[in-house]
């Protein structure tokens, strides 16, 4: 028993890895550090404009390399990334009730049809290829249906998102019980009769028997896969994943037929086998929320607010507790006898999970798992404050008033960032800019945009940066996701780029990035003048609060060097 409920192990990395953000947190940049003699005063001007210079070329240097490896930004996963995902979802598979079963069996098949191990090794060999060719081939299929822009494009569009809200809802009822999800019965039936046909032909269509068949068990995890490959992924991204899907899947059958006799050390088949699959099913339900948070934020519902979304979670998380230590029982459940130790284990890191969550909901930061969640200023009630230690007060302001109300201001009350006093309409920006005699920082986000939401609550909540951010610069907040907030009727225009007419704020938005600044990813940070030419070239996600201070002060440096110091 203790061997069986171990690979519920797998489920707990699987869901450990697919938390972890896109792109690692980058540690400090030491190249640039030089040992100087200690200067005299009269020589602190000299070496600070020296300084400001060498990071204003440092800073451009980082922007252009970025640039030449395909931008900055929430980029689409990489295909190594997306590959992991479908290796770890295809060991998921195998612990599946449709698959597990099928290993003795269909081992025994090739050692006794084959009469040897060499000619039992090669047959599992080309059965695992064959495996392999038909999903990586679903893959394809899914690129060819969608093409390349229309995958990139599903991760911002509401349709597709609540789609894939009520998709993962579906697969995570399956995976409860409730029903299942198969394919149709005489497609399997005439794959297996062709199954009985000799050579490469016979074992392909077994392979094709076997993923019609697991459908029930595979398909929500195929499933969750394409809809994030397909949302987040690239080009290939689908037919990558489904490689590193089928590869996890086929590598048992290989393995086992090598060594048939580690048949006997896998556990038996049993209830264990059915804990796997509701623990997936409460997962993907949790998965699902975060699809439901992307459509209520870009289309302004504001009815699913940080700590509805919070309590959905924490609730998820202790009716998995209570299903593994035996507290609730599903129709598919075998009696839980007793509860082994690895069991407890995974029950104990759940729980704490749960706990971690819990101070959410008056407000807590939640650092880890922030980029997930909606924006603080969702939260209804907040019991907390940030303290910038530190930090210092707002400069005084000049006169605004003959600037006029803020415009679009009240479409983005749930996105404010901290005590940030953010602008939504780039004409006005720029009369600010004039104003204040303060450079423009150009901040192309979005509601689901993950990397946004890290960038904000891990780095612009450090002190140096949250003082320059408050009292040195324009802040103007562009989100170009954003499906509600109309333009003014003056403002309605063609765009020249993409010949579609723009009437929506976040369209103008996107426009503005693609036309002018040649980039679609997000957060985009781009430093402008008061006559919104820009300064340098733009920064993208960088975690390291370091690097992005030197990117600010580097911007400052360039806008008083042409405009005079304040």
């Amino acid at each position: 028993m203790k061997k069986q409920i171990s690979l519920l192990a797998l489920l707990l990395v699987f869901l450990c890895l697919s938390a972890i953000p896109a792109h690692a947190q980058k540690a400090a940049d030491t190249s640039g550090l030089q040992f100087t003699s200690i200067p005299t005063a009269a020589d602190s001007i000299a070496i600070k404009k020296a300084q400001a210079k060498k990071d204003a070329a440092a800073a451009a240097q980082k922007a252009s390399a970025a640039k030449a490896n395909g931008g900055y930004g929430e980029v689409p996963k990489t295909l190594w990334e997306i590959f992991i995902a479908g290796f770890l979802g295809g060991l998921l598979a195998v612990t599946m009730p449709c698959i597990y079963p099928m290993l003795p069996l269909t081992v025994s098949f090739f050692t006794k049809k084959a009469g040897s191990k060499a000619k039992a090794v090669g047959q599992s060999f080309l059965y695992g290829v064959s495996i392999i060719v038909i999903y990586v081939a679903l893959g394809l299929v899914i690129t060819l249906v969608f093409g390349s822009n229309a995958l990139n494009a599903l991760a911002t569009n509401g349709i597709f998102n609540f789609f894939f809200f009520l998709l993962l809802v579906v697969f995570g009822i399956s995976f409860l019980g409730a029903f299942e999800i198969t394919l149709p019965s005489s497609l399997a039936n005439k794959l297996d009769a062709n199954s009985d046909k000799g050579g490469l032909a016979g074992l392909f269509f077994m392979a094709a028997t076997l993923v019609v068949v697991s459908f029930s068990c595979t398909g929500p995890i195929i499933g969750s896969l394409l809809v994030e490959a397909a949302s987040k992924g690239q080009r290939l991204a689908p037919a990558m994943g489904m490689f590193g899907f089928s590869l996890a899947l086929a590598i048992p059958f290989v393995l086992f037929a090598l060594f048939p006799s580690a048949l006997k050390s896998l556990p038996k088949s049993g209830g264990w086998l059915n804990s796997v699959k509701v623990v997936l099913g409460f997962l993907e339900l949790a998965f699902a929320l975060k699809f439901l948070s992307n459509v209520d934020l870009a289309y302004h519902w504001n009815i699913f607010d940080r700590e509805i979304f919070l309590a959905l979670w924490i609730a998820i998380g202790l009716l998995i507790v209570l299903y593994l230590i035996g507290k609730i029982k599903f129709a598919n459940d075998s009696t839980l006898d007793f509860i082994s130790i690895p069991r407890i284990f995974i029950t104990i890191i759940v729980l704490s999970f749960v706990v971690y969550m819990i101070p959410g909901m008056w407000g807590a930061p939640l650092k880890s798992i922030s980029a997930f969640l909606p924006p603080p200023a969702t939260q209804d009630f907040n019991l907390y404050n940030l303290q910038l230690s530190g930090g210092v007060a707002s400069a005084p302001s000049a006169n605004l008033s003959d600037i006029g109300p803020k415009k679009y201001a009240d479409g983005f009350t749930r996105g404010k960032v901290m005590d940030l006093e953010g602008w939504y309409d780039y004409d006005q920006a720029l009369q600010v800019s004039q104003k204040l005699h303060k450079p423009i920082l150009l901040d192309f986000t979005g509601w689901n945009c993950v990397n946004c939401r890290k960038m904000e609550n891990n780095v612009w909540s450090n002190p140096t940066v949250h003082n320059l951010l408050k009292n040195e610069f324009v802040l103007v907040e562009a989100y170009v996701d954003d499906k509600k907030v109309p333009l003014e009727k003056n403002q309605e225009y063609t765009s020249s780029y993409s010949g579609k007419k723009i009437s929506l704020l976040g369209d103008k938005w996107s426009d503005i990035q693609a036309s002018r600044f040649n980039s679609n990813s997000q957060p985009d940070y781009v430093i402008l003048n008061s006559k919104g030419e820009q300064l340098l070239p733009a920064q993208g996600a960088d975690y390291n609060p370091d690097d992005y201070i030197k990117f600010l002060n580097a911007g400052l440096a360039e806008y008083k060097k042409n405009n005079g110091s304040n």
